[in-house]
């Protein structure tokens, strides 16, 4: 049994979440996904998320290609939680290139092109922008 096992904020969810999720579920019999909780987004992005962890939570589990989903806490954790899911593979956007290379050894891992001209800090910026 193949166990594939990605990790996101999923916030602003949009069609490029969907089709990333789809592709990784497509190299595997489950697909394990770790949410960044709300601290972990924080940290990397310097924003918290529009959606609290427990809606971004909800919103990936509901998805029919999704089998589990738990809150990740932390970037530094990933062979933990490869450990922990028993992931045989580790699926990541391709704006990841090379930064997850050093999990190798218990798990392949794939990074995967993004869909071009989406992305939720995109998102987030146009509906900034536009007059109140």
């Amino acid at each position: 049994m193949k166990n594939i096992i990605t990790f996101g904020t999923f916030d602003a969810f949009h069609v490029g979440h969907i089709n990333i999720l789809e592709r990784a579920a497509s190299y595997g019999n489950k697909l394990i996904v770790g949410v960044s909780s709300d601290e972990l987004s924080f940290n990397k992005k310097k924003r918290y998320p529009i959606y609290c962890q427990n809606d971004r939570l909800k919103i990936i589990n509901s998805l029919r290609f999704v089998d589990e989903v738990f809150v990740e806490e932390s970037l530094e954790l990933k062979l933990d939680y490869i450990k922990q899911y028993n992931a045989t593979v580790l699926v990541m956007g391709d704006d990841w290139l090379g930064h997850f290379d050093w999990v190798k050894k218990a798990c392949d891992v794939l990074y995967l092109p993004r869909t071009p001209s989406i992305s939720t800090t995109e998102i987030i910026e146009v509906v900034r922008s536009m007059p109140k």
